[in-house]
């Protein structure tokens, strides 16, 4: 795997002290407002993260002065994901931003790009202060748990760092492809297993020995190996999913961190955390897409490979 690459976290200042796209009429507040129904749920889900707590804790990060000087992290990978929409050479007339935030990915496009945009968060301070875009936008709140839109509205679906807070993650795909045009896309970026590696590390070792055992303190990651299942049960086809590394160096932490210090800490006195991040792109299925060719079609064999390859040595 590559090198992780590396961003430093600004030190942060000391503080002084769209009807017709609806299913529903009122749904998206109603979601917003409590946990989804467990109808529709899959089978054996459970509930790690608290929904209503989720959108408190947003609302209170979105209302803290200097944003700005949090966002290095949902920036670059929002970034990422507009990278992977700018791939596409199409335009879209219609897309939807899963868990929008503050509009880490629409900072990164065009109007030549996506011709109208819906962002939908949990938590409606994040609208309060949205970055500027040119691209025409609508704001909505809503879960993402429970999306409030007709089957086969949008074009592309793009969502950021959001569904790692997702119950019901095979709930959640599916209703992005339910809600997707036939020929539309999603692409998506989630944080990876290996992300905070240096934290629970240090935490297990110190709770240890200084307990004799350890419980988990940070939240539960999917594995890069069940993001294409999981996309290919919702209904996704031509999947594709690529990892990255992003290592952030913090200027400090606090007295809690000494442990994280003293075992992964930088020599200028900085502490790495290491964040992974799943990148993964899904098609729903239209009749103009590419189809794999049938079993027993091919006209060269494998084996002839290796002579065209001797072939062009003795050259």
């Amino acid at each position: 795997m590559a090198a992780a690459r590396a961003l430093w976290r600004p030190g942060l200042p000391v503080p002084r002290g769209c009807g017709r796209l609806w299913a529903q009429p009122g749904r998206a507040a109603a979601a917003a407002a409590a946990p989804p129904p467990p109808s529709g749920a899959s089978p054996g889900a459970r509930s790690p993260f608290d929904r209503r707590l989720k959108r408190k804790q947003k609302n209170w990060a979105a209302l803290r002065p200097w944003p700005a000087e949090c966002e290095y992290l949902r920036d670059e990978v929002g970034s990422g994901v507009a990278d992977r929409v700018l791939d596409i050479p199409r335009t879209f007339p219609l897309a939807l931003d899963l868990g929008s935030g503050r509009g880490y990915i629409a900072r990164h496009l065009n109007q030549e790009v996506i011709e109208k945009l819906v962002q939908v968060d949990i938590a409606e301070n994040v609208f309060k202060s949205t970055s500027e875009s040119e691209i025409p936008t609508v704001s909505v709140v809503a879960d993402e748990e429970c999306l409030p839109f007709k089957e086969n509205t949008f074009d592309l679906v793009v969502s950021s760092l959001s569904l790692h807070w997702v119950n019901d993650l095979p709930k959640a795909f599916r209703e992005i492809h339910q809600v997707l045009k036939p020929d539309g896309v999603f692409i998506g970026a989630m944080f990876g297993g290996d992300t905070l590696y240096e934290l629970r590390c240090s935490l297990q070792l110190a709770e240890l020995e200084r307990e004799g055992g350890f419980s988990p303190h940070v939240s539960p990651f999917v594995a890069v190996s069940d993001l294409g299942h999981l996309l290919s049960r919702a209904g996704f086809n031509t999947l594709t999913v690529d990892t990255d590394e992003i290592q952030v160096n913090y200027p400090g932490l606090f007295e809690v961190m000494e442990d994280l210090q003293e075992m992964y800490g930088n020599s200028d006195g900085s502490v790495p955390a290491t964040f992974q991040i799943f990148y993964m792109i899904g098609w729903k299925f239209h009749e103009s897409q590419a189809k794999p060719a049938q079993r027993g079609s091919a006209t060269v064999s494998l084996g002839d490979l290796a002579k065209i390859d001797k072939l062009l040595h003795q050259k």
